[in-house]
């Protein structure tokens, strides 16, 4: 039995499949924390940069809608028109800061899991309705986690405005020396400021959550052996398809190297286990090249095919079995083994000379030079 429990352990990396589909499904790794520094500090920036221009825009909208006449405030047309002028003006005051912080809300989850829009994610579940596993989810390590992020924010941030409020207060008891005029800028800038600062503090919870949340992430996706045995069974076939289809590409392959054989100038054989079919045209081949080879079965159903096609059948094993194991089919002979080769052709050429009446016998091929590496691979088996 244990050995049974611990085989269902999700023990293994999740596969490039199971990533793809907990993506189809809208489950990447996020982290809230990220997404909430990026807007806060987004925002803090963009109230450095356009502070300035919405303090100002600021008091002109507020001194338009404050200076009204007696005339546009009992005319209703003119009070619509006054009205939409003011909204025009605080959208196109804010637009810049709103945009600044909409581009942070999706760089967020862009730089964390990239961009996603997945229908699935976005269905509703009842499976989430439901009590204990609601329950669960309370007291479950992400809860705790979240619950540890909430405290450590929370001390952070407040531990950063202390330490501002510590180092500003000079300047801030200063501020009830000096004009409104003077005051309200220098007052907008260190809160700005001091709201930068203590955004840039979460980075330290999110340097924390990042990381933590990609392992959580992993963890969920994470498969049992038996899991990935059958993810491989659907994605490459079962082991006896697969053996089939390998069979039949097999037979392919040798239907084809067998219809090379009856255009072979000579098949050489071990004699009975090995048989390699050469082919040389002087016209258009640079050396001789191997048409065919095989063992066993194969080697005998070659030396058949030549024997109808009245192709030369010459019995040198240490030629055979070298050219078997140092030659692809359709590929030329290696360089070593052209003197051999050789001498087997002109042997073969000579022969069919003779038997044609048009020539002497050729004399029995004696030792072949063949050199020792060739030798070595002929002999390996």
């Amino acid at each position: 039995m244990a050995e049974e429990d611990s085989s269902q352990e999700k023990t293994e990396e999740p596969t490039a499949k199971k990533l793809e589909k907990a993506r189809d499904d809208g489950q990447v790794a996020r982290s809230k924390e990220l997404n909430t520094l990026l807007v806060l500090v987004f925002g803090s920036f963009g109230l450095l940069f356009f502070g300035a221009s919405f303090y100002q825009g600021g008091v002109d909208l507020f001194q338009f809608n404050m200076m009204l006449d007696r005339d546009t405030i009992f005319d209703p047309q003119q009070m619509g028109l006054h009205v939409f002028r003011s909204a025009i003006d605080a959208v196109s005051i804010t637009m810049p800061l709103f945009l600044l912080i909409l581009l942070a809300a999706f760089i967020g989850p862009v730089s964390m899991g990239g961009w996603l829009v997945s229908p699935k994610a976005m269905a509703p579940k009842f499976s989430r309705m439901s009590f204990p596993k609601g329950l669960g989810r309370m007291f479950s390590l992400n809860a705790l986690m979240e619950l540890a992020k909430a405290l450590g924010k929370f001390l952070v941030v407040a531990a950063s405005a202390v330490l501002i409020l510590y180092f500003n207060m000079p300047k801030i008891q200063l501020l009830g020396q000096q004009s409104v005029d003077v005051a309200i800028p220098i007052a907008a800038y260190t809160l700005v400021l001091s709201f930068l600062l203590m955004s840039l503090s979460i980075l330290v919870i999110a340097a924390i959550d990042i990381p933590f949340q990609i392992v959580e992430h992993t963890k969920k996706l994470k498969m049992t052996v038996q899991e990935v045995k059958d993810e491989m069974k659907n994605t490459e076939g079962k082991p006896e398809v697969k053996s089939r289809i390998r069979q039949l590409q097999q037979e392919m392959a040798r239907g084809r190297m067998m219809s090379e054989v009856p255009d072979a100038d000579v098949i050489i054989t071990n004699p009975s286990h090995f048989s390699v079919a050469l082919k040389y045209d002087p016209d258009n081949m640079a050396s001789p090249m191997l048409v065919a080879k095989g063992v066993d079965n194969v080697a005998a159903l070659i030396k058949e095919v030549a024997i109808a096609h009245d192709i030369t059948i010459v019995s040198y094993p240490i030629l055979a079995r070298s050219l078997f194991y140092s030659t692809d089919i359709n590929q030329f002979v290696p360089q070593g083994l052209y003197v051999a080769v050789a001498q087997i052709l002109a042997y073969v050429f000579q022969l069919k000379q003779y038997r044609k009446g048009q020539g002497a016998a050729p004399r029995p091929l004696g030792n072949l030079d063949i050199p020792d590496e060739f030798v070595q691979m002929a002999n390996k088996t």
